[in-house]
């Protein structure tokens, strides 16, 4: 039990497993549609013992995930009361004032911070701050939840996952027959049998930008994002994310990334394009991403490089990366 050996003598005595809780929330518009991601993991043998997704309606990416590590700490305590936890999460804040060292401000998260606490005695928890990149089984939760309140239908779990805790192996109980069980064999499945994904899928999940200076990108790309409607989410030491309406995305300067100039010309992505409202709202954007380190491409021939029935204004910033500002009307 080395995770909690420094709590004070006040605590309970070791007596229960360790459990590691994951869990992660999003919201597509700040707020907007948001939904939680969580799951239970074994630490010894890094399988996932249950997992849950849902759908919270509209609210803000902090109130999903506050919502996600509650569920993650109702699943751990179903599964083993006495047990203890490592939580570890993507959010800084939740992170933070869970662990006492931060004000929680916002009555939501007050109370959701205080269900949290009452689920487990606080000092049988630990709260760990993790990168996002190591917390991608949560996120693909929150996304599924998303997309499934979006479209109008619960979350399912996927084929061969363990599930929330009761759903079947996600507890313990035993596999049903035809299921691939000891002293059986399931059928070939028919065409028939083959369900539809009962969310939709092909969307566009989210766009992941290397960047070799993060606080250049940001002046840059963060600025144009912020102007196009995107919020600022979860940052950490070498990336931000900014949420949109129907994904997210991020910047990342970590040490993976070769420090060279981007070339669009290279085969790979060209550039990203976005809607940027009225061709006037066009032209607005395009004269002041001049002072936020954006350089206009093929001037000559705007709006119309594209064709002349594509009214739109094509940037390239100190980096080379290319987008495009594409008029609606």
């Amino acid at each position: 039990m080395t995770l909690f050996e420094h709590e004070p003598a006040a605590a309970p005595a070791p007596g229960g497993r360790i459990l590691v809780v994951e869990a992660d929330g999003g919201s597509r518009g700040n707020p907007g549609h948001a939904g939680y991601g969580a799951l239970v993991r074994d630490p010894d043998t890094g399988r996932i013992i249950a997992e849950e997704a849902q759908y919270v309606g509209i609210a803000s990416n902090n109130v999903a995930e506050y919502s996600g590590l509650v569920a993650g700490l109702r699943m751990a305590h179903a599964i083993d009361p006495g047990c203890w936890i490592l939580v570890k999460m993507d959010s800084k804040l939740v992170v933070e004032q869970m662990s006492g060292r931060w004000k929680i401000k916002h009555e939501d998260m007050r109370r959701l911070a205080q269900q949290a606490r009452a689920i487990v005695d606080p000092r049988r928890v630990k709260y760990e701050w993790i990168p996002r990149e190591k917390n991608k089984d949560a996120d693909r939760l929150s996304n599924e939840a998303m997309d499934a309140g979006i479209a109008g239908v619960p979350w399912q779990p996927r084929k061969g996952s363990p599930g929330p805790v009761g759903s079947g192996s996600a507890d313990g109980a035993a596999p049903e027959k035809g299921d691939g069980a000891a002293g059986g064999s399931a059928a070939p499945a028919r065409p028939e049998d083959v369900q539809a994904p009962s969310v939709p899928t092909g969307r566009l999940h989210h766009v992941e930008v290397w960047v070799r200076n993060l606080a250049a990108a940001e002046k840059s790309l963060g600025w144009l994002l912020e102007r196009l409607g995107w919020t600022p989410g979860d940052k950490w030491s070498t990336g931000q994310r900014w949420n949109g309406a129907d994904g997210y995305i991020v910047l990342e300067a970590g040490p993976d990334v070769v420090d060279a100039a981007h070339e669009r010309r290279r085969p790979g992505v060209n550039h990203l394009a976005f809607t940027a409202g009225t061709r006037q709202e066009v032209d607005l954007l395009a004269r002041r991403a001049a002072s936020h380190g954006w350089t206009q491409l093929f001037a000559d021939r705007y709006p119309h490089a594209g064709g002349p029935g594509h009214y739109a204004a094509y940037l390239e910033n100190a980096d080379g990366f290319e987008v495009e500002l594409v008029a609606a009307d």
